[in-house]
């Protein structure tokens, strides 16, 4: 096991959350599997594999059920297991290979209306502090790029291209995409890096990164979830506004607007179109209600 997350950290630059829970679920196979008997994975075989799914979907004492998608992980990290056994020769089969992964719920994303970011966006900076001003660029770029809230804070000063008005980001994985950003975020980028950043690096150590917190260290992730949060109080926005609340809002917005659903799988960084095509359910939806309300024989 130690071997495998290894491979994953080093080899495959797989990120440390993910490495995180791979290693949970992983530390409560082992123990699935000593509980039952095996002292070795050569011995495991699809059987077990599949009753350790059964054990994740129904809990026990001290563990509560699983949802399918966080059984799905673990089942993915087991699989990755058995696979990277076969590869270095411990198994002779990959007992694992047929034990599907359950699916998940097909769940729309939560998007709000273009008029309820505006408002989110105006609550940000509406102070016009020094950290308004930082926060407002926050969000600017949550929305006019599709981040990741890791992908956000994680940004460096020179991934920023004003005169292209462009940044580069760094998604899961180590992969990198260079996405548009549109005048608006663009300018409070200009706002903050002229009028805020230099103040606040001064009195920290001289980090390359983009968003500084009041020390003059990186922003953290804790701390822009805080961000976004006081914002939505603001506005009034509050029940259920997340980072990837902007993100999916990103996407359908541009959905809704005409874009292709593979330019919008490009700017998000899926490595599948079918991750990004839960989008175009979104703006069915749209024109059903725009239908419903425009069209003089929709209804009856």
């Amino acid at each position: 096991m130690r071997g495998y997350l290894d491979h994953l950290a080093v080899e495959r630059g797989v990120a440390a959350n993910t490495l995180a829970s791979y290693r949970r679920d992983l530390n409560r196979y082992v123990d699935y599997l000593a509980a039952r008997g095996f002292t070795g994975i050569d011995g495991v075989d699809a059987a077990a594999v599949g009753g350790f799914l059964a054990y994740l979907r129904e809990g026990d004492p001290d563990h509560p059920p699983l949802s399918a998608t966080s059984a799905a992980r673990a089942v993915v990290a087991v699989r990755g297991l058995h696979r990277f056994a076969l590869r270095d020769g411990l198994v002779l089969v990959d007992v694992a290979h047929e034990v599907r992964p359950p699916a998940p719920p097909r769940r729309l994303p939560k998007a709000i209306s273009v008029d309820d970011v505006e408002r989110l966006l105006d609550a940000a900076g509406y102070e016009q502090t020094p950290l308004a001003i930082r926060d407002r660029a926050l969000l600017e770029l949550l929305y006019g790029t599709g981040a990741r809230i890791s992908e956000a804070v994680g940004l460096a000063v020179d991934d920023v291209d004003l005169t292209d008005r462009s940044v580069l980001l760094s998604g899961k994985g180590g992969k990198q995409r260079r996405v548009p950003v549109g005048s608006f975020a663009a300018a409070a980028v200009e706002a903050y890096l002229v009028q805020v950043r230099p103040a606040l690096a001064a009195s920290g150590h001289g980090t390359p990164t983009l968003l500084l917190n009041s020390r003059g260290g990186p922003l953290s992730r804790q701390s822009a979830w805080t961000v976004l949060r006081t914002a939505a109080e603001r506005a009034g926005l509050a029940a259920g506004v997340s980072p990837h609340t902007l993100r999916h809002s990103f996407a359908t917005h541009l959905m809704d607007g005409g874009a292709d659903v593979r330019v919008v799988q490009e700017l998000l960084g899926h490595s599948s179109v079918t991750t990004t095509q839960i989008y175009t359910l979104v703006t069915v939806d749209r024109l059903r209600e725009v239908y419903a309300t425009a069209h003089p024989r929709a209804r009856g």
